[in-house]
């Protein structure tokens, strides 16, 4: 039975206080330089902008912020949020629920495959950087990149709803210098764009802070179609 992420929360929690390394922790993981090859997947988004379902960057800011609220908000930060405090409380049976659950949720191959890769990498990053040998040996499975997330999170003390914003924004970040290569759009709108939709993370964390375990879960049709059809893409920039 997966536990319920939301009864794992103290809504009243007071504001987090930093250590600077925890900051510049939470810089570390957010920034396009990690090394996980998060930059070489579009998420089915080179597929919908190739075959003209978006047009330009107000297309794009509305599959962008869709994806973020019911993708990321009903999936991926609830499942982040509830393997935090699984990490946190050495649940490692809660641990491998949770990355089970989260790659069953991965309709495609394209998209499970980048999961994997993106968990894989960063568990191989972890460990060469200190992270504990025994909780990384827990998983039973190859790892779904927000689970290795959560562990990176609670081992270097980030508070969870600011690692939350970290994840978000390192999502936008990479599917908004996607756009930037296929629409394709200049810096100075990706920075537009990238601005726009910034507001819309905090409402994804809001949405994935209340949604009850029973709600968790993502199914968006015209997504995972993108990334099917993808998959047989003639001349493609990017392996999701």
């Amino acid at each position: 039975m997966i536990t319920d992420p939301i009864s794992l929360m103290d809504n009243r929690e007071p504001a987090p206080v930093y250590s600077p390394l925890a900051l510049l922790h939470l810089f570390h993981l957010s920034s396009p330089a990690l090394p996980v090859g998060a930059y070489a997947y579009s998420q089915g988004l080179e597929y919908a902008i190739d075959s003209g379902q978006l047009k330009n960057a107000a297309d794009v800011a509305d599959w962008l912020s869709g994806v973020l609220l019911y993708g990321l908000g009903q999936l991926d930060l609830p499942v982040l949020m509830a393997a935090y405090r699984a990490w946190e409380n050495d649940d490692w049976l809660a641990v491998n629920e949770w990355n089970f659950f989260l790659r069953a949720c991965r309709e495609t191959s394209e998209l499970l495959l980048e999961d994997e890769q993106l968990g894989v990498a960063l568990q191989r990053l972890l460990l060469d950087l200190g992270v504990s040998a025994d909780a990384l040996q827990t998983l039973k499975v190859k790892p779904s990149f927000a689970i290795m997330f959560a562990l990176a999170g609670h081992h270097w003390k980030i508070p969870l709803t600011d690692l939350m914003h970290s994840f978000a924004y390192s999502w936008l970040e990479n599917q908004v210098a996607a756009a930037t290569k296929i629409v394709p759009l200049g810096q100075t709108a990706a920075q537009k764009l990238l601005l726009q939709l910034l507001p819309e993370i905090p409402k994804a964390i809001a949405k994935a802070q209340t949604l009850p375990a029973a709600d968790i879960g993502a199914s968006l049709p015209g997504q995972v179609m993108a990334s099917s059809l993808h998959e047989y893409q003639y001349s493609r920039l990017f392996r999701s």
